[in-house]
Formats: structure tokens, sequence, C-alpha cells
């Protein structure tokens, strides 16, 4: 059975060995009753929230959301990383960062060979935790399509990690393309009666069937606000 939200927040704010009030402080909130009501599933976060939990904890935000039933999680406290993990003890590890390069919409179009990091070495390079492969890159997320009106939302500025070659499941965001062009979106991608889609968050933009006009660019495996947004 699968983990909720709340029991993942749960094992994962034991796991860093903090209380409900303390991550509630760590996270700037006045009152611990936000993390015991996400806890108990009697709220429903936003990405705003995930956003800060992840950071104090020391995860990326799909790390939080996606259930770790089969992998576990990843928790980073003093230097150290913790593999949480359901009947085990937490074991210390290496901490792993990697960095990528944040390219433009039309770049994230081109064929990989065509976007080498010596033909972008002016662009702002990112930290993640979240490995996206050698070919791995960040987008900045444009538009209100992505922002829902509840829970998980990418807000316009937002950077989002993509993973090329990665496989990719119904439920997984991703970049895909048009064949014919070098443009390329973001949204969710669904499967319902035998067919894929392209769905939006916001419920104002269409869901777009995947055809043969359409090809998956990658997949997102991290999402966060810049560190110049951050201060």
């Amino acid at each position: 059975m699968n983990e909720t939200f709340g029991q993942r927040l749960k094992k994962l704010r034991k796991a860093a060995r903090l209380s409900q009030a303390q991550l509630a402080e760590a996270c700037g909130w006045k009152s611990q009753s936000r993390v015991g009501n996400y806890e108990t599933d009697a709220r429903e976060p936003s990405f705003a929230d995930l956003e800060t939990i992840a950071g104090v904890l020391g995860i990326s935000v799909l790390q939080l959301v996606v259930s770790g039933e089969k992998s576990g999680h990843k928790v980073r406290e003093s230097g150290a990383t913790y593999q949480v993990d359901r009947n085990i003890e937490p074991a210390p590890g290496p901490v792993r960062y990697y960095e990528y390069p944040e390219i433009s919409w039309v770049q994230a179009g081109m064929p990989v060979e065509a976007v080498e990091l010596s033909n972008i070495a002016t662009c702002e390079m990112h930290p993640s935790d979240a490995w996206a492969g050698e070919h791995g890159f960040w987008l900045k997320v444009r538009g209100p399509s992505m922002t829902a009106q509840g829970g998980i939302s990418f807000i316009e500025g937002m950077v989002i990690l993509v993973a090329p070659g990665f496989d990719v499941e119904p439920g997984n965001y991703v970049v895909a393309k048009l064949v014919d062009t070098d443009e390329a979106t973001f949204k969710q991608y669904i499967w319902d009666s035998g067919k894929a889609y392209l769905k939006p968050l916001n419920p104002a933009f269409p869901t777009v069937e995947v055809d043969d006009t359409w090809v998956i660019v990658g997949k997102v495996v991290d999402a966060k606000w810049p560190r110049a947004v951050l201060g």
C-alpha cells in the first residue's frame, strides 16, 4: 500500500530528528499545527510549503511528494546523508550534488548533441541532489499553465530539472516538443483509455493528446526557486 503524503512527511521528519514544533520553526511557521495537519493529511500542502519543507529536510520536492516505499528517501543532517527506509536504521553516506545548466526553451527542443555545455557556458548553473543524467538541464517555468488551484503547483519563475532519456510513467511531469518545431512545453504526462496526454495543472488550459507529432524531451526530476529569487 502506498504511503500518503502525511505518512511520508512524518517518517522523514522523524528521520531528521525533528519534532513537529522544530520543523515548523525551521520552516518559519508560527505554529506546529500546519505540520500536524499535513501529517494527518487533513490539509493539502501548497507548492511553496512543499519546497520549504523539502529545503529543511534536505531533499527535492519530488522526493517529498513521490512515495519512497520502495526506494526510500534521502535526508541530509549535519553534513551526512541518511537513507530512510522501513525497518532499516539510518546509515551515513556521502552527500552528492550535481550541477546542471539552465537553458532556453528553444534549446530544450533541440537535439541533445546541439546543446553542448560549451555552447551555453554563459548560462546559469543550478545545483540539485537529483541525478538527471549526463545531459540534464534546468528550464525556467513560464506562464500559468502549470499553476494549480491547490496542491502541487509550478509557478512562473521557478526552475525545473529535466532528465532526457529517462523512463516516463503516467503521472510524471515532462517536457515535450512538437516534432516540427524547436520549442518545448512543460506538462504532466497522463494515460487514459489507451492514449497518452499532456495535461496542464491549470484547468484553464487544454489537455493535448500525445500523437506522432509529439516527442518527449525528458522527465522532470526536481523543481525549486532559483537562489537569486530566494535571496
